[in-house]
């Protein structure tokens, strides 16, 4: 038997590989007609659309925000076909969201928006706004009528308790774990295939809440259920905080034993109720939960 033809393909969302062209790393597993080096970009908008084909209507797989970088290994009329290096996704991103080289970022966005002022003060114009995660360069710090702005290498200024440092980011505070991550986030509007603080979707939420909590986790539920934790015994009455519920294309996070939080097209938000009744609902259209999980 031959064992290549018998193996099973790789995942196209964590591998870049089409039939005409294919990430250099996967020569001698896949067939394609070319074979490239990644070359490393950054993501310089506040937020990066990361889509199934390279078309303005394409559907919307995931998001990165602001200092994510990537392996590009297609660039064609405004697109660039690339590999997110933080959880290995490959999509479509308009190539004007990237650049080939930028400032080492200092800070990371833990507040789960904040604007970005043209000078250091809170009265002047906002130039744009970025999410949880963001990851930004600061050159200096300002105060202000006691206030005080960190100041990027553009000159625009962000409210300094909303970043910290990265070389001192303490992801084992008490106020980091997932749950009180997720809470921050609750009203957030619901978007199929985002996942940031401006929209956000199920498993979206689940990724970015366990990231800033310094647990960093695949990106689709699926994936979500393949790979994080232990599973527990199919007993709703077991769990505790931080315990994952999954569904069929879905999943949640346990506020406490009896409370859910997830990102959901019931509500069209992050929002919370209890289990008990998210089950029963759900139940109608996708079926009971598949599985309980413990992230280690």
């Amino acid at each position: 038997m031959d064992m290549n033809a018998a193996a099973a393909p790789l995942d196209a969302r964590l591998n870049a590989v089409r039939a005409d062209l294919a990430d250099a790393r996967l020569r001698g597993m896949v067939k394609a007609t070319r074979f490239v080096e990644g070359k490393p970009q950054v993501v310089q908008t506040p937020v990066a659309d990361v889509c199934d084909a390279p078309k303005l209507d394409a559907g919307l797989q995931t998001q990165l925000v602001c200092g994510a970088t990537v392996s590009v290994f297609e660039t064609r009329d405004g697109w660039s076909w690339c590999q997110a290096e933080e959880d290995g996704y490959v999509g479509y991103i308009a190539s004007a969201a990237l650049t080939p080289s930028s400032p080492s970022a200092t800070h990371i966005v833990t507040a789960p928006r904040t604007f970005v002022y043209a000078t250091a003060d809170l009265k002047q114009p906002r130039t744009c706004t970025h999410t949880m995660g963001a990851r930004l360069c600061v050159t200096d710090v300002q105060t202000v009528r006691g206030t005080d702005y960190a100041i990027l290498g553009d000159g625009g200024a962000v409210f300094l308790d909303h970043l910290e440092p990265l070389n001192t980011w303490d992801v084992t505070a008490p106020d980091r774990d997932p749950v009180s991550i997720a809470e921050t986030l609750l009203h957030t509007p619901y978007l199929w295939g985002a996942s940031t603080a401006f929209g956000i979707d199920c498993s979206g939420l689940v990724q970015l809440s366990m990231k800033m909590a310094g647990r960093p986790v695949l990106r689709d539920s699926d994936m979500q259920e393949a790979t994080i934790g232990t599973t527990l015994p199919h007993d709703p009455g077991r769990l505790e905080r931080g315990d994952l519920v999954f569904w069929k294309g879905h999943v949640g996070i346990m506020k406490d034993a009896t409370t859910l939080l997830h990102a959901n097209a019931h509500t069209m938000m992050v929002s919370e109720e209890p289990l008990s009744e998210a089950i029963a609902r759900i139940a109608y259209l996708h079926g009971e939960p598949t599985a309980f999980k413990r992230p280690s």
